[in-house]
């Protein structure tokens, strides 16, 4: 049986698109076509200046609704469409935004079809910044920004970077990944807002040699869906990460370890300041006591032995020094699952135990589904179905989210 299909938080939602005169216009293409994918039902606004980068028709055409550029443009010139297309509306999103258009809506001005209708809605709001290096740092577009920001629009920053017109600094389009994430948190039940969640990932590195090293199988998938999941619920995220092949989720604060020794050092200094701590990532148990200098040679040998030593156990540590945070354990094993989960969970002093069987096909390491059975220290058990890893991440932080000690 295949996985379920995640529910998406974007599934449904009708989100209205403004796009404005700038170079970053032709980026509205893909933008609209990520947000379609997502489930969204996306309606676009464009500016007489927007249809000068971008035609109309691409934007219709991936949007799969007409493309609205003026009051009086609309085939049945409906004067009140502002209030059509405003109403049940979940999101506004102005992207790319410039300098112009940011003025008139900190001013209040109406006076074409993005700007009354921005004037109309009642859902939240974005804009998304994008123009030259020196009109972006200009102290009214900053003061306009943070108008807007005061009564309660989202900002999305722009990047820094080379510009169309060959300067180089802050002013470039946010990168869409950037975009999504912010739409899908602003989206998003916000029941992680104020806390600060702290999550492992990957499979550390013990060097053997310079060239070599002992692992294991872990891609770090599991720990970076739950940090992205935890961000969009409006938790403030510190990913402490041993998966150098994968992007990071856009909003994290991330610190790249290869080590366990590294890792434990990490974590450790960052527990003091952490609501929650889950620990996803596969820690090495054990690593070669003396690791050589140089590449060893085969030179003939039949065999080679490696003395191993004990590496820290991580969430023991974390364990003893809890006071009151939350720590989430994980326990990826080949038989008895349950049983050595159970174990792990009561000699780590573990408020929640993640417990999946990685012989079970779609849910061993690399995958992008898990299958996990939560453990509770009260005895109970909640076992889920295979299911994507993000959503497998979201019932994670459900679980966490219900735990009485993280409403004390």
């Amino acid at each position: 049986m295949g996985p379920e299909k995640i529910v998406n938080v974007l599934q449904g939602k009708k989100i209205i698109l403004g796009v404005c005169g700038g170079i970053a216009a032709y980026k509205a293409a893909d933008l609209c076509r990520l947000l379609v994918k997502e489930g969204a039902r996306v309606h676009v606004i464009m500016t007489r200046s927007g249809r000068e980068f971008i035609t109309p028709l691409t934007l219709s055409t991936l949007s799969g609704n007409p493309v609205l550029t003026d009051t009086f443009d609309s085939e049945d010139r409906n004067p009140l469409v502002h209030i059509e297309v405003a109403e049940g509306a979940d999101l506004l999103l102005i992207a790319p935004a410039t300098a112009n258009i940011i003025g008139k809506l900190a001013a209040g001005i109406a006076d074409d079809l993005l700007t009354t209708t921005a004037l109309a809605v009642t859902c939240p709001a974005l804009v998304a910044p994008a123009m030259n290096v020196n009109m972006y740092a200009k102290a009214v577009v900053q003061e306009n920004l943070a108008l807007l920001q005061k009564r309660g629009w989202g900002i999305i920053e722009p990047e820094e970077g080379i510009l169309a017109c060959g300067a180089e600094g802050k002013g470039r389009l946010a990168s869409l990944s950037a975009i999504m994430a912010s739409v899908r948190r602003t989206l998003s039940v916000q029941d992680f807002a104020g806390r600060r969640i702290l999550v492992t990932a990957g499979g550390t590195r013990e060097p053997l040699d310079p060239v070599r090293f002992l692992s294991n199988r872990s891609s770090g998938k599991m720990g970076y869906a739950l940090a992205r999941a935890a961000w969009e619920r409006g938790a403030r995220v510190i990913l402490v990460s041993a998966a150098p092949g994968l992007e990071p989720p856009w909003g994290v604060e991330i610190y790249q370890v290869e080590t366990a020794a590294e890792m434990a050092e990490r974590v450790l200094e960052l527990f003091p300041y952490v609501d929650v701590v889950i620990k996803a990532a596969a820690v090495a148990d054990f690593r070669p006591a003396q690791p050589v200098p140089e590449k060893i040679k085969k030179g003939g040998r039949e065999f080679l032995t490696v003395t191993l030593e004990p590496t820290v156990d991580i969430l023991a540590e974390l364990g003893k020094r809890k006071e009151k945070q939350i720590l989430v354990g994980f326990a990826a094993e080949t038989d008895r699952a349950l049983e050595h989960g159970a174990q792990k969970m009561k000699a780590k002093n573990v408020d929640l135990m993640v417990v999946n069987d990685v012989t079970r096909e779609g849910a061993g390491f690399g995958t992008d589904t898990n299958q996990v059975t939560l453990l509770y220290p009260d005895g109970r058990r909640e076992e889920l179905p295979l299911l994507p890893k993000l959503e497998v991440a979201h019932q994670i932080l459900d679980a966490i989210k219900a735990l009485p000690a993280l409403a004390e």
